[in-house]
């Protein structure tokens, strides 16, 4: 089936009249990004805002939806750009060559879209909201390129992949101690401490998720019907979102396990912003703070958020918006 067929449709802005805004856009299309068609969507209530790019985590795993449904208060302050990337969501194909599936290869893609996105807005640079996965991409892409990047903001924030790992296994390990969760405790102890493959990291996060429940993170339940409920998603789109996951972390964990942000980007020449969630056991913050300190920029600030786990805009909307609007948008009028 050609990708095009789960396009979906996003509803244009309109005014108290009931036309469309003038100066708004809002749209969606397949764009030819490294030779793969990926899907992206604009929406912002004014084309003179500065372009936000959002990188979902994963490897593989698309939350347009949730940007839609939690970060859509932000399309007054920004241009919001939500995009699948290689391999995941709407973006999934099953022609992608595994081999292109590569950190180097998302750096490429992103640079293409952040051209498009220039062009198209007529701006000259954007600013990256990195989530996860996404925040290693996104600080890889700033180091590299940044005259075309007036901020970046990170969340779920990578430092040292394996620090983050080893991290958050031992607070899985520790809590089912304090819990008594014999389940738990056997199946992590059957794993063991990271280097983990794929199979194994899934089956760590599972126990992270399962002794989270009590805190006041929000469900994967919650998390997965936002990710469906999008206007522009229908329930089709859930076969690709599972194999693209499935597929974008075998293929790539083994690169992305190991990086180390601290030795591939000690220094970013552009304003940079962490929000960071108190309660995240996926990426420790503690790792992501040590990140943080040693990092060189021109301007950085620290967020806590305290109520918030490792989907901070999911789990604390309201301040994270808030944030984005009152930190960031200042920083790069």
């Amino acid at each position: 089936m050609h990708p095009m067929k789960h396009l979906g449709k996003t509803q244009p802005f309109r005014g108290p009249d009931g036309s469309i805004l003038p100066g708004s856009i809002a749209e969606v299309r397949y764009l030819q990004l490294g030779g793969v068609a990926q899907w992206v969507m604009l929406r912002g209530e004014s084309l003179s805002n500065p372009p936000l790019i959002l990188l979902h985590g994963g490897p593989g795993m698309p939350e347009s939806g949730l940007f839609r449904r939690f970060t859509s208060p932000l399309e007054k302050h920004f241009t919001l750009v939500y995009w699948d990337q290689r391999g995941a969501g709407k973006s999934f194909s099953r022609t992608i060559p595994r081999a292109s599936m590569t950190v180097e290869q998302f750096i490429a893609d992103l640079d293409e879209l952040v051209e498009y996105v220039r062009r198209r807005l007529s701006k000259d640079k954007v600013v990256i909201y990195g989530h996860s996965w996404g925040s290693v991409l996104g600080v890889l892409y700033a180091a590299r390129y940044p005259a075309k990047v007036a901020a970046y903001v990170g969340s779920g924030q990578v430092g040292d992949s394996v620090a983050a790992e080893l991290a958050s296994y031992a607070f899985a390990l520790a809590e089912a101690e304090r819990r008594g969760d014999r389940s738990a405790l056997r199946k992590l102890r059957a794993i063991g401490r990271p280097p983990y493959d794929a199979r194994k990291l899934f089956t760590e996060r599972i126990q992270v998720s399962r002794l989270e429940r009590d805190e006041a993170v929000t469900s994967p339940w919650t998390i997965w019907r936002a990710v469906l409920g999008r206007p522009e998603s229908s329930i089709l789109d859930l076969p690709n979102v599972v194999r693209g996951f499935r597929f974008s972390l075998q293929a790539m964990y083994p690169e992305t396990s190991r990086l180390n942000l601290r030795e591939l980007a000690p220094t970013l020449q552009l304003p940079v912003f962490f929000l960071l969630g108190r309660k995240d056991h996926w990426v420790p913050p503690e790792t992501s703070v040590a990140y943080f300190e040693a990092l060189v920029a021109p301007a950085k600030k620290l967020v806590w958020f305290e109520r918030a786990g490792h989907e901070v805009f999911v789990d604390e909307p309201e301040a994270f918006n808030d944030a984005m609007a009152r930190l960031v948008r200042p920083a790069v009028a």
